[in-house]
């Protein structure tokens, strides 16, 4: 392992991170704000993912839906429960600030493969398990490639293509 990847990686996320945490601070907290008054509390939302070495840890985003229940007292569907205001806040991914905590906590870090659902791993082959040997990301090379735009294939491919690659130049 490069000392860029074992130490150097980590001190780049908290020279970067440490400023724009404090530089977006007023930005998150009017996000909290307008979460708490259009969608409720609790204004974080939280789910488990996996990350380096398949590790599950808990990572932090603005709620973007609503948590309207049907007469069982079941969620209802996701298209049901996501407002316009939670649509807004994906489409200008203000929703993701809070994994600023994530990376200063070392659970993710600035770039790497942007992390699944823990219950994607079942149907994950030993190849796309592979990203799980990096730390997952903020951001990555397939979000930058085409984020939404691109398949899962070449999503994969790009966070191999990154990990295969990890370097400060790269």
């Amino acid at each position: 392992m490069s000392f860029y990847r074992k130490y150097g990686k980590r001190i780049f996320d908290l020279c970067l991170t440490i400023p724009a945490f404090v530089v977006l601070s007023p930005v998150m907290g009017v996000t909290a704000v307008l979460v708490a008054v259009k969608l409720g509390r609790p204004v974080l939302f939280t789910q488990k993912r996996p990350g380096y070495q398949e590790k599950i840890f808990r990572m932090y985003k603005f709620r973007s839906m609503t948590d309207e229940r049907d007469e069982n007292g079941e969620l209802l569907p996701d298209e049901v429960r996501l407002t316009k205001f939670g649509q807004w806040l994906r489409n200008t991914s203000l929703d993701e600030l809070p994994e600023a905590f994530n990376i200063l906590n070392g659970t993710m870090s600035v770039i790497g493969p942007r992390p699944q659902l823990v219950r994607d791993m079942v149907f994950m082959t030993e190849e796309q398990r592979m990203r799980h040997t990096a730390k997952p990301g903020l951001s990555g090379l397939a979000q930058v490639n085409g984020r939404n735009a691109i398949s899962w294939e070449d999503k994969i491919e790009w966070d191999l293509k990154y990990i295969e690659k990890v370097s400060f130049k790269e």
